[in-house]
């Protein structure tokens, strides 16, 4: 059976699918390379528009594999450096994405899981979801996740959640910044279908920048040289074909090229 399942509908949307629901879509090296590499390919593919992501079965993701984890165990510094390194370039490329990300997030979501979880734009979590960065309780830290996870929950929450390793609720989640909407249970694929009609309306290659933008923006300080760039940008922008495509369509009162009748 297919440990990672992708399917592209007609509107350029791609759904990827963890499917080790037997248990609970826990990821070991060789789902991380295959999902690594499922994302770079669909990065660099202009049909596609959107990625959903998401578990089968009862969990979103419980984090590691016990039988990984077993075989890391016996790993020798070395090793686990390159191992780490593989599951950073996931967190790394699922992050810079330059298409919209959604997690649907139902069950637990550990560890890793709660990595994948940050590393997308937008995160919609089913009111039964529970979320943990369960790792000091085994003598590890949440390293190469940490970045993403600091980044949408801020560092007073990690402060918490990091060394306590505490069941965060879905609502909690919500209140934190780790997602962004909470949903009755049996309702997450109604709402990503709420959240992607509004992503299609919108241009591919301007979210792409719009994307970047808050890479480029986060604890920079405002000075001239990011008054410059994001002046640039806007400039270059504008002057693109599809700047251009869709000034002109709203003033001619229709919708641009890229919108689906």
């Amino acid at each position: 059976m297919a440990a990672l399942l992708l399917e592209t509908d007609p509107r350029g949307v791609a759904h990827l699918v963890l499917n080790r629901p037997e248990r609970h879509n826990a990821f070991d090296d060789a789902l991380i390379s295959e999902l690594t590499e499922t994302l770079l390919e669909i990065s660099a593919d202009p049909s596609v528009c959107a990625v959903v992501l998401r578990g089968k079965g009862r969990s979103f993701s419980a984090g590691a594999d016990l039988d990984w984890m077993r075989r890391v165990s016996g790993y020798s510094e070395a090793d686990n450096r390159q191992d780490a390194a593989a599951l950073a370039l996931l967190m790394h490329t699922l992050d810079r994405m330059p298409k919209p990300t959604i997690a649907l997030v139902q069950g637990a979501a550990y560890g890793g899981g709660v990595g994948l979880v940050a590393c997308c734009d937008i995160a919609v979590a089913s009111d039964d979801a529970k979320f943990s960065l369960s790792e000091v309780r085994l003598g590890l830290i949440p390293a190469v996740i940490s970045p993403y996870v600091v980044a949408a929950i801020g560092p007073r929450q990690a402060r918490r959640y990091f060394q306590s390793a505490e069941v965060i609720t879905a609502a909690r989640a919500r209140e934190i910044g780790l997602v962004h909407e909470v949903v009755p249970w049996g309702g997450l694929a109604e709402a990503g279908e709420a959240v992607l009609a509004k992503l299609l309306e919108a241009a591919p290659g301007a979210q792409a920048q719009a994307k970047d933008l808050v890479v480029l923006c986060t604890s920079r300080q405002i000075d001239d040289a990011l008054l410059a760039e994001t002046g640039h940008r806007i400039a270059a922008q504008r002057a693109s074909a599809e700047g251009r495509e869709g000034v002109t369509a709203f003033l001619e009162k229709r919708l641009p090229a890229w919108r689906k009748k």
